[in-house]
């Protein structure tokens, strides 16, 4: 057997254990790295590895690749070639794993100052994938030896051409990002429009914002009529909103005693029940002097508001079994006609003749 035929023997060997050396790496070592990192705070070291799962194996083809054109004797032209291939294709897959895995962290959440982290939007993550292919995009055309500047002029030209054809497109791109830049809406808020629509910010994509409502259902909201809109955020500055009870009392009952008891109630519904804050120390006043009733009205808080249902059910079973107990008395609406006064109010009626 001669020297080539050894050498190519030996480059076909490298490559054939590449491939399987770098799924048992991905196998063993990756195993025990996600273990580690497993244990730690961070969920970042957790996205990183998971990641490295797809692309390891290929870059490790790769590396064999490589190492085997070393071994075998070619000419210096097919050389550079085979080397520029090999390194072409180590960069698309690169940046299509920082890609990937930009948008998976950016998904786990961003910090904001004085707030929880918070996951970003869609339009964040569309934004972030498509500036790092574009970055990975000018590195593959520096190394194929091809000059960036005309590519950049070329695409601009383009780019004010598609642009204009894409009015709509990007407006609710940009309309997304001014959203979310301006942290006045994050994902998990919840927010109503004017026009009705209310749910929890599901999303904000590049073209619309998605909205989870309380039946479990989504509405999808242009951002470019979001942003135009207005909108209540019940999340923000805190998500603890105050809850307001209606009750009327008999005209005969004591306001003092009623007002104790509901008090004690409230106080106790916001101990027991679950979307009450405990903290919240419940008020009530007197509002109006009603048909049938005095109105007293109660003033709870929930941690949010979907919750607030929850405490608001919780309190009026609580308030109608206390006002049992104490005879306190809710009166059911009374229309009192007074037919002596009507009688007297009617004109007589004229003679005939």
């Amino acid at each position: 057997m001669t020297q080539d035929q050894l050498r190519q023997l030996a480059a076909a060997a490298i490559v054939l254990v590449s491939v399987p050396l770098g799924f048992l790496v991905r196998h063993f070592l990756l195993a025990r790295l996600a273990k580690v990192a497993s244990v730690t705070q961070s969920r970042a070291d957790d996205a990183i590895i998971a990641s490295l799962r797809r692309p390891l194996p290929l870059w490790s083809l790769l590396v064999g690749l490589y190492l085997a054109s070393r071994v075998v004797v070619v000419s210096p032209e097919l050389a550079q070639l085979f080397d520029k291939g090999l390194l072409s294709a180590f960069i698309v897959s690169a940046t299509f794993w920082a890609a990937l895995l930009v948008s998976r962290l950016l998904q786990l959440g961003i910090a904001v100052p004085g707030q929880a982290p918070a996951p970003a939007t869609g339009a964040v993550r569309y934004l972030a994938k498509l500036l790092v292919v574009a970055l990975g995009a000018l590195v593959l055309l520096s190394t194929l030896g091809i000059s960036v500047t005309p590519v950049l002029t070329t695409f601009g030209i383009g780019g004010l051409a598609v642009a204009l054809g894409l009015q709509d497109t990007l407006g609710n791109l940009f309309a997304g990002m001014q959203i979310t830049l301006s942290g006045n809406l994050r994902v998990g808020d919840f927010i109503k429009l004017e026009s009705g629509e209310q749910g929890y910010v599901d999303d904000i994509h590049w073209r619309a914002t998605r909205v989870r409502t309380l039946a479990n259902n989504f509405v999808l909201i242009p951002n470019r009529r979001l942003a135009q809109s207005v909108v209540t955020n019940y999340h923000r500055p805190t998500p603890d909103l105050l809850v307001a009870v209606e009750v009327g009392v008999h005209y005969s009952s004591d306001l003092e005693r009623v007002e104790q008891v509901a008090l004690r109630v409230a106080a106790e519904v916001m101990k027991s029940a679950p979307g009450g804050v405990p903290t919240h120390e419940p008020t009530a006043r007197y509002q109006s002097f009603g048909d049938s009733s005095i109105t007293l009205t109660i003033v709870l808080s929930a941690k949010e508001f979907s919750e607030s249902f929850a405490v608001k059910h919780a309190f009026i079973k609580a308030l109608a079994r206390a006002f049992a107990e104490e005879k306190i008395v809710i009166p059911y609406p009374i229309r009192a006609l007074n037919l002596t006064q009507e009688q007297q109010g009617k004109a007589p009626l004229p003679s005939g003749g």
